[in-house]
């Protein structure tokens, strides 16, 4: 178990992460957060910060004469959920939570950056605080200034209710999937809800399009393969007797293949217009191009696993399951050889257990000290020359 961190460094992980959590704020909103690790971290050890990256992020860079850069990424925003724990440490903002362990991740971040200026490895090591990483393209926004100049290695973290506390999950190649967004509006016309003979009803064809969507995974993705077309809502109508214009769908579409992804768009496109065309309507498809898959590195993946096994042991290094959950972490990985792990912090005997962006997340705070040395330790290992 971890040995790097001193009761001092346990004790800030824990008051940090809660401090944080009771002022959760949303995606480029996040002000207080940055604030706060920059006052953690301002004037320790010769750590250059700089602020307002990508509009509320903040890098902390530890400098070396020679040797590789590693990037450590971590990400800082809330979600708009209404916290339902109880704990004593639970969201004071209305209607915003940390419901996926981004509070987690700033503190291991923050802290780990203290124990590296302390033990000054042979590298350079930048240590990023990502905003808006909840599908608001925080990691492009920090990418277009200049954050991967010069970086030659990614690691990530993520708490993970998935995997019991004190397990860390690492695996090479892909771990999580592309996220597309989806609109689809169904054009009709409108009539009395008594008559509808005269009218084209946009609801009963969105009713078709939602069911005939799925066959694209069912029938036309292989068993082998991996997608999933989520309709999320359904808006359109505005009284009981009314026929009207128009439907809208919007959802979601996950991929890992690029070739599958790439070719999602047509067939919307064909499924949605031949169902909404053959009940005399119309349908207008809109993909919008989200995060792509999260593919880990093998040489990356290999220098965590050796971090991983430093702090559990190597019995608790697992290979986690895929997800067809997504990462703007990808960003990073796109641009240098990187890998996202996966740090356990479920304990079901205590009750926290609870999936992400649930009401009720909360994760074993057992997790953080392990979390903060796996991040210590794989970017000393990944500085090496």
């Amino acid at each position: 178990m971890p040995d790097i961190l001193g009761p001092t460094e346990r004790d800030d992980l824990i008051a940090l992460r809660r401090a944080i959590h009771q002022e959760p704020e949303l995606a480029f909103q996040e002000h207080k957060t940055a604030d706060r690790v920059s006052s953690f971290l301002s004037g320790r050890g010769g750590l250059a910060l700089r602020t307002g990256v990508g509009g509320t992020g903040v890098v902390a860079t530890l400098p070396a004469a020679a040797g590789p850069s590693v990037l450590l990424r971590v990400d800082m925003d809330g979600l708009p959920i209404h916290e339902s724990t109880g704990a004593p440490y639970a969201s004071r903002t209305p209607g915003v939570m940390h419901a996926c362990g981004h509070d987690g991740h700033t503190a291991m971040g923050a802290v780990a950056a203290r124990v590296l200026a302390e033990r000054r490895p042979p590298g350079v090591v930048h240590v990023l605080f990502q905003p808006a990483e909840e599908g608001s393209g925080g990691a492009e926004a920090v990418a277009a200034e200049g954050v991967m100049n010069g970086v030659h290695r990614v690691i990530g973290i993520h708490l993970w209710n998935e995997l019991p506390v004190g397990t860390i999950g690492v695996k090479a190649g892909p771990l999580m999937a592309a996220v597309d967004r989806l609109k689809i509006t169904i054009v009709g016309r409108g009539g009395h809800g008594a008559a509808p003979h005269r009218s084209a009803d946009p609801i009963v064809a969105a009713a078709h399009v939602v069911t005939a969507l799925q066959t694209i995974v069912s029938r036309e993705v292989s068993p082998l393969g991996a997608a999933v077309v989520t309709v999320g809502t359904v808006q359109g109508g505005s009284a009981f007797n009314v026929i009207p214009e128009e439907v809208v769908l919007t959802g979601t579409l996950r991929t890992f293949e690029a070739e599958l992804r790439r070719s999602m768009p047509e067939r919307l496109q064909r499924i949605a217009g031949g169902v909404a065309g053959g009940l005399g309507c119309r349908a207008i498809v809109e993909v919008e191009t989200g995060s792509a898959a999260v593919v880990n590195d093998p040489g990356v993946a290999e220098i965590a696993g050796r971090a991983a096994s430093a702090v559990v042991g190597e019995a608790k290094v697992v290979a986690p399951e895929s997800t067809m959950g997504g990462e703007d972490v990808s960003v990073y990985l796109d641009r240098a050889p990187g890998c996202f792990v996966f740090i356990g912090s479920a304990n079901p005997q205590r009750g926290l257990s609870e999936p992400h962006h649930s009401p009720r997340f909360d994760f074993d705070e057992g997790a953080l000290a392990v979390g903060c040395e796996f991040l210590v330790r794989a970017a000393e290992l990944a500085v090496v020359p």
